[in-house]
């Protein structure tokens, strides 16, 4: 399956060093409907009003990132992703956002079939698990520790962690179309050997039905 690649340059990325965030409001068209699953302190929500004029929600659990989100003038709703988004109708949204929230969520098949029935499409972030230096840590007999994955094993609320070969498996097995992928390193797009050089991945997807 041939992959549109999106070119980042190396332009440094402003939003707290989120490079994610940048590659997302590339995607999202003017003036469209937003939902931005896990959304903190409402941050990436603000910028895409500020600069795409777009509508939308935020949906969190924490209370703190709920007072932040009203700080920021973001519309949100406190919600627990896991258990589903049936508050939305189908096609409520032209985008719905997960920016690396997808690996601390437990029931992933379910949160992504929800992202794309309430959504005519979604946006995926995730730290790439299968990063050189990832892998030279469990060989060490390690669970790694970087700057993409900053938690010890013991207090990571990470719950399933994945490399970009296992997003793309799960997508190919679950009838997700993968339109538009962004793989990056501190900012830069990786282009070349992206499962092993890359840190982060961005996805933006469709369903097949």
């Amino acid at each position: 399956m041939t992959i549109p690649e999106t070119n980042n340059g190396s332009a440094a990325i402003p939003l707290s060093g989120r490079h994610d965030f940048e590659a997302i409001a590339r995607w999202v068209k003017p003036g469209t409907r937003v939902l931005d699953l896990g959304c903190g302190d409402g941050s990436l929500l603000k910028h895409l009003t500020e600069i795409r004029g777009v509508r939308g929600y935020g949906v969190d659990i924490d209370v703190e990132n709920i007072v932040a989100c009203i700080g920021n003038g973001v519309n949100v709703i406190q919600g627990d992703l896991e258990s589903g988004l049936s508050g939305f109708e189908d096609g409520s949204f032209d985008y719905v956002i997960l920016s690396q929230t997808l690996q601390a969520m437990k029931h992933t098949e379910g949160i992504v079939r929800e992202m794309l029935r309430v959504g005519r499409e979604g946006i995926v972030s995730f730290p790439n698990f299968g990063f050189w230096r990832h892998r030279i840590q469990i060989l060490l007999g390690h669970m790694p520790v970087t700057k993409n994955l900053p938690y010890q094993w013991f207090d990571t609320p990470n719950v399933h962690l994945c490399t970009i070969d296992d997003f793309e498996a799960f997508c190919a097995q679950h009838g997700v179309r993968i339109l538009q992928r962004m793989v990056m390193s501190n900012g830069d797009a990786v282009s070349r050997l992206p499962n092993l050089l890359g840190t982060l991945a961005v996805y933006r997807i469709e369903s097949r039905r």
